[in-house]
């Protein structure tokens, strides 16, 4: 049998019965089993559910440990991508960049515990469900038998909060340090002086009022009716604000954006403050992407009837990742509060502008991320 990944073959009912037996009588195994508060279950070495407590039969809904005896742990948890393959969780090209798949081989290789994120996509009751655990697998050897201890931890709503701090906070931060640094100049500021520094309060003001919006969005805290705000913007005025955005911005030190100087559409109705944090996460991650030195183009086209803005670099993104970009939660860095921006790229594009929000990688042309608006 075929694998994109961990080897595909399962144990059959005897010998599932028969490893059951085993580490049932395993008074350490059936403590844990019995007192551990998170999601724990026990795997045999090709990576099936022998035991599992309460706590995660509660999590699934189901009443009787039999229903997931000899399944792995993506078909356990309703994964999306587990069916995709004859040999099921763990073998398709997706699971090569799953946080617990990749636990659970890499703890099979070796003798110490693995711990990584897992960015899981749920079907639950016909609803896609986009949930984050912390994973620890831990191999262990009992009878001549080798097992997996699985620990899972629910850790979505942390994750959540992080984003908010990592992204929203800082850019709060920022505007009011701005707002504050306006007001006090307006204290001594000459009568001709005045109007311009409150023009620039008004303005940060309304900056404020967008940025907690639009997290709201992110959050899934408001609607889009009630959340765009259409108005017609020059798209010099869109590249204008995006220079000014990374002028000074640390993470295109030594690094070059190439802006278009001709335009095939010079404007959009659209909403800005929301076009700009799509393209400004887009360029962030071009850039992270790109050595010091390289170069980002950012380009503007036109075709049957839409405007694009894309954002280019150089580096290519790998199959197994490329296919996860826009999985809420997951992330190549290994850090709290990330894997929302690439996330919240289609959900703002799409669901609140109307437009199509896609990617492109290729070894030989590099990365595209593009979003289309109808004109």
């Amino acid at each position: 049998m075929e694998t994109c990944f961990a080897p595909a073959e399962r144990a059959n009912g005897c010998e599932l019965k028969s490893e059951l037996q085993i580490i049932g009588t395993n008074p350490i195994i059936n403590s844990l089993l019995g007192t551990v508060g998170g999601l724990l279950a026990v795997l045999n070495e090709h990576r099936q559910i022998i035991m599992i407590n309460d706590a995660f039969l509660n999590t699934l809904g189901i009443k009787d440990a039999i229903h997931l005896f000899g399944l792995r742990p993506g078909e356990a948890l309703n994964c999306v991508h587990a069916d995709e393959t004859e040999g099921g969780c763990g073998t398709t090209k997706m699971c090569s960049s799953c946080g617990a798949a990749i636990s659970i081989v890499a703890s099979l290789a070796g003798k110490k515990p693995v711990e990584r994120k897992c960015a899981l996509k749920t079907s639950r009751g016909g609803k896609i469900v986009e949930l984050c655990f912390s994973v620890v697998s831990c191999l262990f050897e009992f009878q001549d038998r080798r097992f997996v201890l699985l620990f899972l931890q629910d850790i979505t709503n942390y994750q959540q909060w992080a984003a908010l701090e990592h992204v929203f906070f800082h850019d709060i931060s920022n505007i009011l340090m701005g707002l504050s640094g306006a007001s006090e100049l307006i204290k001594t500021a000459d009568e001709k002086d005045i109007r311009e520094l409150a023009d620039e309060v008004f303005s940060l003001s309304r900056r404020l009022s967008r940025e907690i919006e639009i997290q709201r969005i992110i959050s899934g805290q408001a609607m889009p009716s009630s959340s765009v705000q259409h108005q017609v913007v020059t798209v010099l005025d869109i590249i204008t604000e995006l220079r000014n955005m990374f002028a000074h911005h640390p993470v295109a030190a030594n690094k070059q954006i190439l802006f278009p100087k001709t335009f095939p559409v010079n404007a959009v109705t659209t909403d800005s403050a929301i076009l700009l944090r799509i393209l400004g996460n887009m360029l962030t991650n071009a850039l992270e992407a790109t050595e010091s030195g390289g170069l980002v183009k950012f380009l503007v086209n036109q075709d049957d009837g839409n405007i694009s803005f894309c954002v280019w670099n150089r580096l290519a993104i790998p199959e197994n990742i490329s296919g996860r970009i826009f999985q809420r939660y997951f992330s190549t860095k290994d850090r709290p509060g990330r894997g929302l921006g690439t996330y919240s790229m289609k959900l703002l594009g799409e669901k609140f502008l109307g437009g199509c929000v896609d990617m492109k990688s290729s070894e030989e042309n590099g990365t595209v991320f593009r979003i289309s608006l109808p004109l």
